[in-house]
């Protein structure tokens, strides 16, 4: 249970940060308003799952799922650049984040 919630934290934090790129510098309320609710839920999900995950793996895999998923979302969404290197360094850091959950100890 504690890794589902894991991955929804981290799923929030792709949330917040496209809500982020689409506030205009929080001059846009609504997009604002999402990142701030996808923020606070993002930390506490975090903060849910590290007392189970140890705080070290809870947080890489945070990260890992947030920077992964944003790329992704910039990619689509942002039509920011799909390069060869870039999609081999995200499979490098999903099998990061595979590989931590594969040698957690919870």
């Amino acid at each position: 249970m504690a890794w589902l919630v894991l991955v929804a934290a981290g799923l929030l934090e792709v949330g917040f940060t496209t809500c982020l790129r689409l506030s205009e510098g929080f001059r846009n309320p609504w997009w604002t308003a999402g990142f701030f609710l996808s923020a606070g839920l993002s930390f506490v999900l975090l903060e849910r799952a590290q007392r189970v995950i140890p705080l070290g793996t809870a947080y890489a895999v945070w990260v890992g799922i947030g920077a992964a998923g944003t790329a992704i979302v910039g990619i689509w969404l942002f039509r920011e650049p799909l390069e060869t290197a870039r999609l081999v360094l995200l499979a490098v850091l999903v099998g990061s984040i595979i590989g931590l959950k594969l040698v957690s100890p919870s």
